[in-house]
């Protein structure tokens, strides 16, 4: 059993160096637009996609006019 894992390991490592070694060959623009992509994969889990989303709906609704607004006063106010 130890040995297969050994094995497992050394494999996993080999991948991700050839992913590694693959990655870094490719143009900058794309190296850019491919960290986007993870970083987003990790930063940004289900929760916080979901507030984001509802913060966007309200947003809309205010700017669209189907909700009021508050003043800075009142906005101020009710900071406390």
């Amino acid at each position: 059993m130890l040995a297969r894992t050994a094995k497992t390991v050394y494999l996993a490592a080999m991948i991700d160096e050839n992913i590694s070694h693959t990655v870094l060959e490719l143009p900058p623009a794309d190296r850019l637009e491919l960290a986007r992509r993870l970083v987003e994969s990790v930063v940004a889990p289900l929760p916080l996609n979901e507030a984001v989303a509802e913060g966007i709906r309200r947003i809309e609704d205010v700017a669209a006019g189907r909700v009021a607004s508050l003043t800075e006063e009142q906005y101020r106010a009710a900071l406390g």
